[in-house]
């Protein structure tokens, strides 16, 4: 059967958690400025960045720059969650790390926009997904805090239109200057800092009293592993976000990919790219609010995030025998529905899964690793693949490995099922 949520002790008179009319546009708030911050330079600022400093050597560098910071991100994803789990400033322990991450995250923007070297890049974009996986880490253990299983869905599908939306914002505005100037920089660290100081101004987190853990190398190190024969839902929801993330992880190659593959310029992709995103994002518009919405009213979960890997599959199938743009723009709101109906479901899901919801930060966080290994990994192996057989062998790889995720769903119990066991469904533990 399903347990009942513990809520941590939180000291006396302290605020009560925040009006749900109040605590949906925080967290879009936070989240669209972490995306802004994160992924506008991932889909065009490092390309063009490095494309001016790096020349032929562009793609190999981006995959270094990437790899690198992925791998930053793997690490600093899960001991962000813990920390703030055990945070007890008076700011709250998940406001603290949104306010102090979106701060050093800007900052390190702006930095990385003198930059004349590959590896001052490496450097600094590994500070920037240090910094930004406290904000990111603190966003999503918000819901498992605050929001109520029954309306996890429809937040779930808002904080995905949050995610999509954000890059599209950071690709407009970054365009308003020049290509490749460091005022785009600085216009990204703007807007990720405005949002999220608006969100922890909208924002109560009650400052908890419960006991403080030991963060002794014991629990740092344990901070990166669940027992997956113990939590097996778990388990199988991390593989589903791994599998189908990396297949959704090849957008970070698109403006290589209309450089080589079609012959646009610098100064021209850059609105290319934003015309893709934007029919994309319209697309995980419609589809994450509504599957949100239908999937908190049919209580079904599952069938959205298999429609997900499905579609995702199709549309890198797609990317890869595009002979003209117009393919690849059906390409992307192909992809855009599966983007959204995968975002629809996912936040929620894993919510629903978690081993311990008292340690939802550190759980959530681990999940999320799930986001940022395929970061890693997809520029990685992108190098051999595009050796191999060019963008052809690169999208089909990342189509089959995103139907695999359509596959590993099916493990997970649905909504209502979790007591059940059986030879497709995994029950749910907990700690």
């Amino acid at each position: 059967m399903t347990q009942e949520r513990v809520a941590l002790p939180v000291e006396p008179g302290a605020v009560k958690a925040t009006p749900f009319g109040r605590f949906v546009p925080a967290l879009l708030l936070s989240q669209l400025g972490f995306c802004v911050a994160l992924v506008t330079p991932l889909q065009l600022l490092l390309a063009l960045h490095l494309n001016a400093i790096a020349g032929a050597d562009a793609t190999t560098a981006f995959g270094i720059v990437t790899g690198f910071g992925a791998l930053v991100a793997l690490l600093f994803n899960p001991i962000a969650g813990r920390v703030s789990d055990r945070t007890r400033a008076r700011l709250g322990r998940r406001r603290t790390w949104i306010l102090s991450g979106s701060l050093a995250l800007a900052l390190t923007l702006i930095a990385m926009s003198a930059t004349t070297q590959v590896w001052q890049v490496v450097v600094l974009w590994c500070l920037v997904q240090a910094a930004a996986n406290f904000q990111y880490a603190a966003n999503n253990a918000l819901v498992a805090d605050q929001v109520p299983a029954a309306r996890r869905g429809g937040v779930s599908g808002l904080v995905g239109f949050a995610a999509s939306v954000g890059p599209i914002a950071g690709i407009a505005l970054a365009n308003t200057a020049p290509a490749g100037s460091s005022r785009q920089w600085i216009i990204v660290a703007a807007v990720a800092v405005g949002a999220s100081l608006l969100a922890v101004v909208l924002l109560r987190d009650p400052r908890s009293t419960a006991p403080k853990p030991p963060l002794d190398l014991r629990t740092i190190l344990s901070t990166f592993w669940f027992n997956p024969r113990r939590h097996p839902a778990f388990g199988w929801a991390w593989l589903t976000r791994f599998l189908i993330m990396c297949g959704y992880a090849s957008g970070g190659y698109n403006t290589f990919f209309l450089m080589q593959r079609f012959g646009y310029d610098e100064h021209d992709v850059g609105g290319i790219v934003l015309a893709i995103g934007i029919v994309s994002v319209l697309c995980v518009a419609i589809t994450s609010i509504a599957a949100g919405y239908l999937s908190d009213a049919v209580k079904r979960q599952k069938p959205f995030a298999i429609f997900a890997g499905i579609a995702v599959a199709a549309a890198l199938v797609m990317m890869a025998f595009a002979p003209d743009l117009t393919m690849v723009f059906v390409a992307s709101i192909l992809l855009g529905l599966g983007a959204g109906s995968f975002l629809a479901v996912d936040l929620a899901l894993c919510v629903r899964v978690l081993p311990n919801e008292e340690e939802a930060g550190k759980d959530l966080a681990i999940i999320n690793i799930a986001n940022s290994l395929p970061q890693s990994l997809v520029p990685f192996f992108a190098p051999m693949l595009l050796a191999l057989g060019g963008f052809p062998a690169f999208f089909l790889t990342l189509a089959v490995v995103a139907l695999l995720g359509a596959v590993a769903v099916i493990r997970i119990p649905e909504i209502g099922c979790e007591h059940l066991t059986g030879r497709w469904t995994a029950p749910i533990t907990r700690a």
